[in-house]
């Protein structure tokens, strides 16, 4: 008996050592980024910043507001964020609820042509063409639109469906309840952790997503948030090489020299303004994501 509970001690020391390390592989990073961004960026490009700043500085956040479209970017990011988020999810369960609905004709099919769009993609010009045949570049809707379904989604939801008990879909049936209203009533309610993670990923896609702004959308006042950023991040990062290209000058050294915020703690302080509201709604649904995303692993 002591021999097993020994044992277990020294299995719970090392089950503790793992998750430390493992805090300490996810934490140590971020405070890195936190002390670049809160460090003058002049004393961060001499190197040896690690998990404290050396010189306090808040000119890297203060050269991010000052954009001055921010705010206009920021409406976008949150009105892609929220509707794109509201409609492709309800869309996603809509698609992952008729897939398991007994009796469906091609389910199998339709499945695997789903799964198709995977594994093979047009490529970025045709991908374009289509779109602006649509009408949807330099449109808000761009943002939307093309990304109202995700397969991963789609199959995580439908995976999360087929674990529910179709009895009860059953005898709502028999009562005389219509496959929509079922769907509202009682699937969705039931698959709430699924349905905040997937929820949750859509949003982070959504949020984060600069690509669309800087490639299909060439009106400023269009432009979401991290966009707004990444451009700033790359007119910072052309400066300095063109400074560094410009020769031996004492102007270009002068300029150089007048320089307080470098391009790395520029980045890291574009990074926290970035992920702040995403650590800010995280919490509330962690419940939801630690249940959503483990869905399906167990068979019984």
């Amino acid at each position: 008996m002591s021999e097993t509970m020994k044992t277990s001690k020294w299995t719970r020391f090392l089950f503790h050592l793992i998750l430390l390390v493992l805090c300490l592989l996810i934490i140590l990073p971020f405070l890195h980024i936190l002390a670049l961004a809160f460090n003058s960026g002049k004393d961060a490009a001499v190197g040896g910043i690690w998990f404290w700043p050396r010189a306090w500085s808040f000119e890297n956040f203060a050269e991010v507001f000052k954009q001055d479209n921010l705010l206009t970017g920021l409406g976008i990011s949150i009105f892609r964020t929220v509707v794109g988020t509201v409609i492709g999810v309800f869309l996603m369960a809509m698609c992952a609820w008729a897939l398991t609905i007994p009796g469906l004709p091609f389910s199998s099919q339709i499945t695997f042509f789903i799964f198709f769009t995977m594994l093979f993609s047009g490529g970025t010009v045709p991908y374009y063409l289509v779109l602006s045949e649509l009408g949807l570049t330099n449109s808000i809707w761009v943002y939307i639109l093309p990304s109202l379904y995700s397969v991963t989604n789609i199959l995580l939801l439908r995976s999360s469906f087929k674990q529910l008990p179709m009895s009860i879909m059953e005898a709502a049936r028999i009562d005389g309840m219509g496959e929509f209203k079922i769907f509202t009533n009682i699937v969705l309610p039931m698959s709430k952790p699924t349905v905040a993670t997937v929820a949750l990923f859509t949003a982070v896609g959504h949020w984060n997503d600069w690509f669309s702004g800087s490639f299909y959308v060439r009106k400023a006042e269009l432009k979401p948030l991290a966009t707004i950023l990444q451009e700033m991040l790359t007119r910072q990062a052309s400066l300095a090489d063109v400074l560094l290209k410009a020769g031996s000058s004492s102007a270009a050294y002068q300029q150089l020299d007048a320089i307080e915020i470098t391009g790395q703690s520029l980045q890291m302080a574009t990074i926290i303004v970035v992920i702040l509201p995403i650590i800010v709604m995280y919490p509330f649904i962690q419940k939801y994501f630690v249940q959503g995303i483990t869905i399906g692993s167990v068979k019984e």
